[in-house]
């Protein structure tokens, strides 16, 4: 069965080259045509011929196309993933900095407004309408919360947001030397604001073996690591235990990150709490470090599109990633079941919260 899977932002050329491998690897789906489309024309050919190249190289029959016209893109599509973005680009993350520093406040903590990223958001939902009535709308590009929520609201568009941030579960089990395959777990919650309210291994309880590793190894697990010159993962940073110990639950994915405006006041706060080796990704040095390592897997990505020589399989695997888009797709095509981590319409799941607000479950 043939299906049209539109990527809104293909030029965030990592996350749609996983697509791209996710789909090859996806028996089922088989026959599938990915349209590309993105205002940024350098990324979006290198997508498209990376794209093509990479499905030559795993024997599959897919098909692609690539576009500027957001009209084209939507026309018969039957799953828009939408990572694009208006606001979270470098431009506008320097001018958020700036921002910051002229006002006083430490980078990254003062947010700004989601306004047009959210009308993007709408303005697809809404062309979707007209275009292809019953799609379904994938998103993957922030603000997650928010954009379900607006878009469920005022649109009759099938949407489903979806994040990585709860495998950050696997981070906390690794950390106990437990398989992360071997733990049942829930984290549910708000998008970037999740909880671990299931920890289990066994059929016994691991927050007993978390409160023991913070009692007996946690700083030493901490002082390894900056003897080393290693990261500290926010995942299992101080931040994160101190949150665990006010709240009660272990925070997971994003959420330590954020968790409250005292651990980021300034630098020196921020590598207290995260990350005595530099604070942390959400400092200007992490920012850099960053924005580094995206330049330099762009330039290898692009050799992969465009040198004979070079085989995309060779440089970026032939197993599926930990992304939830094509399984989800498979399943609503296929009837495979899977367990996944969703943000969608509340409707009475978790208590207290409208029925029309997004929650992650």
């Amino acid at each position: 069965m043939s299906n049209k899977v539109t990527v809104f932002g293909a030029g965030s050329v990592v996350f749609s080259l996983g697509l791209v491998k996710d789909l090859c690897l996806t028996k089922q789906l088989s026959g599938s045509h990915m349209c590309f489309m993105d205002i940024d024309e350098e990324s979006l050919d290198v997508i498209y011929h990376l794209g093509k190249r990479y499905a030559e190289d795993f024997g599959a029959q897919l098909t692609f196309e690539k576009t500027t016209d957001r009209k084209a893109a939507l026309q018969g599509a039957d799953f828009v993933i939408n990572t694009a973005t208006v606001t979270h680009n470098e431009y506008f993350m320097q001018r958020r900095r700036r921002l910051a520093d002229e006002l006083g406040y430490f980078y990254a903590r003062t947010g700004m407004p989601e306004y047009h990223n959210l009308q993007l958001m709408l303005d697809v939902a809404r062309d979707m309408e007209t275009d292809c009535p019953d799609a379904w709308i994938l998103l993957a590009g922030n603000p997650v919360f928010a954009g379900t929520t607006l878009m469920t609201r005022e649109t009759s568009i099938k949407v489903c947001g979806l994040c990585h941030g709860h495998f950050g579960y696997a981070g906390v089990a690794r950390t106990l030397g437990l398989d992360p395959d071997e733990v049942t777990w829930q984290a549910p919650g708000l998008n970037h604001n999740i909880w671990l309210t299931d920890f289990i291994h066994g059929n016994q309880d691991m927050y007993p073996k978390l409160d023991q590793w913070i009692a007996e190894e946690s700083e030493a697990y901490w002082a390894g690591l900056e003897a080393e010159g290693k990261s500290i993962p926010a995942q299992m940073s101080r931040a994160a235990i101190h949150q665990y110990k006010m709240y009660g639950l272990m925070p997971i994915g994003d959420t330590p990150r954020s968790g409250g405006w005292w651990y980021h006041t300034d630098l020196e706060t921020r590598k207290r709490w995260y990350d005595p080796t530099g604070g942390g990704g959400d400092t200007p040095a992490g920012r850099d470090k960053i924005l580094e390592g995206k330049a330099e897997k762009f330039e290898q990505m692009k050799k992969a599109a465009y040198d004979e020589k070079v085989r995309p399989i060779e440089l970026f695997g032939d197993k599926m990633t930990h992304e939830q888009h094509i399984p989800i797709m498979n399943g609503l095509v296929n009837n495979v079941e899977g367990q996944f981590q969703v943000n969608v319409p509340n409707h009475g799941v978790l208590p207290g919260i409208p029925d029309d607000v997004a929650v992650e479950v």
